[in-house]
């Protein structure tokens, strides 16, 4: 199925039925007086998360999205139907935000989270609601209110716990492929990720975490160029970065000068994303005989201070411990963001 993480569509709510100008026909009822009954209410539009699906190509080819309308009252009292409700069943992880732009409307991050979308209009009341002491024959009655009508942005960010970035072809498929039982397209040519593909990394029986592969950035991915920056914000999720880093190019370019373009993307495209934690993993290890002092001049050269992992996401070598560390790290930040802060004095 193709992956489509984006749409756009228009929702209407129902309108709501208009109320009744009657009055009561009744064999022995005397000057029987109004009875005109309520209009019904308009259907509104909610969306709920599904942990079924995994795209909104649903909503790419539908767009146009209404309920139903409320029934006019009636005689004798009786009021009109209500219109039907619309539910919008979308993928865990929809975030929902007007066309035009602002704070999201909705983040649908846990499954069967509701969101209300457009709320339908009140139907309008009969003559009943008139009568009065003075009053005692009212004709008057109101109409049903209109609904509301709204065009939404749809986004699909996937959940995940860790995930991974580079340049293309540095090997975060094949690591992927290593550490769990996804299986996303592995050739030796760029952009062979074309989209975000999760898998899950088990430690135990009872003991895993999610991991996420997004297409490779490259130089000006924020500005439109290559195919990441269209997948970046699947990374506004995850709680741990892996920036892997090819230390054996084959066309023979500096590690660190591609380690500082993918962290420049990164700012340029969310600063909070860029702030993070990232752990550095150079791949590869397994093609150069001088893999620890290739390892060593890049780290020297970046600067870096944070944590540093060696694998070979083909052989699997280093593939081990890093995700042992990574599943350390997740269940610590888990417990720290659990415990009650104290209040300053």
């Amino acid at each position: 199925m193709r992956f489509i993480d984006e749409a756009r569509i228009q929702v209407t709510a129902g309108s709501g039925g208009d109320g009744s100008a009657a009055f009561r026909r009744e064999r022995f009822v005397p000057r029987g007086g109004p009875a005109g009954g309520d209009g019904g209410r308009g259907g509104s539009v909610w969306a709920v998360a599904d942990r079924n699906l995994n795209t909104l190509i649903d909503y790419r080819y539908a767009r146009l999205h209404r309920a139903g309308d409320g029934a006019d009252g009636g005689g004798s009292d009786k009021n009109g139907r209500s219109g039907a409700d619309l539910e919008l069943r979308v993928p865990v992880g929809t975030l929902i935000r007007d066309a035009g732009g602002g704070d999201p409307i909705a983040d649908l991050a846990r499954d069967g989270d509701r969101a209300l979308l457009a709320q339908g209009g009140r139907g309008g009341l009969g003559n009943l609601h008139f009568k009065s002491s003075v009053n005692r024959a009212p004709r008057q009655f109101t109409r049903g209110e209109p609904g509301e009508a709204r065009e939404l942005q749809l986004e699909l960010r996937v959940l995940a716990d860790v995930g991974l970035l580079g340049l293309p072809n540095a090997g975060k498929s094949t690591l992927i492929r290593a550490v769990s039982s996804a299986r996303p397209k592995v050739a030796d040519y760029p952009f062979t990720t074309l989209n975000p593909s999760l898998g899950v990394v088990r430690i135990a029986p009872d003991a895993s975490f999610v991991v996420a592969d997004i297409p490779g950035l490259i130089e000006g991915a924020a500005e439109g160029a290559g195919l990441g920056h269209q997948f970046l914000r699947h990374l506004s999720r995850t709680r741990l970065l892996l920036h892997l880093v090819d230390i054996a190019p084959l066309d023979g370019s500096d590690p660190a000068a591609g380690a500082r373009a993918i962290v420049r993307e990164l700012r340029k495209y969310d600063a909070s994303l860029a702030r993070k934690p990232r752990w550095l993993v150079f791949n590869k290890i397994d093609a150069s005989p001088d893999a620890d002092a290739r390892v060593s001049r890049t780290v020297r050269a970046l600067r870096w201070k944070g944590p540093v992992f060696k694998v070979s996401a083909l052989t699997g070598e280093g593939c081990r411990a890093l995700c042992e560390a990574a599943f350390r790290f997740l269940a610590d930040s888990a417990r720290d963001s659990s415990r009650p802060r104290r209040r300053a004095a």
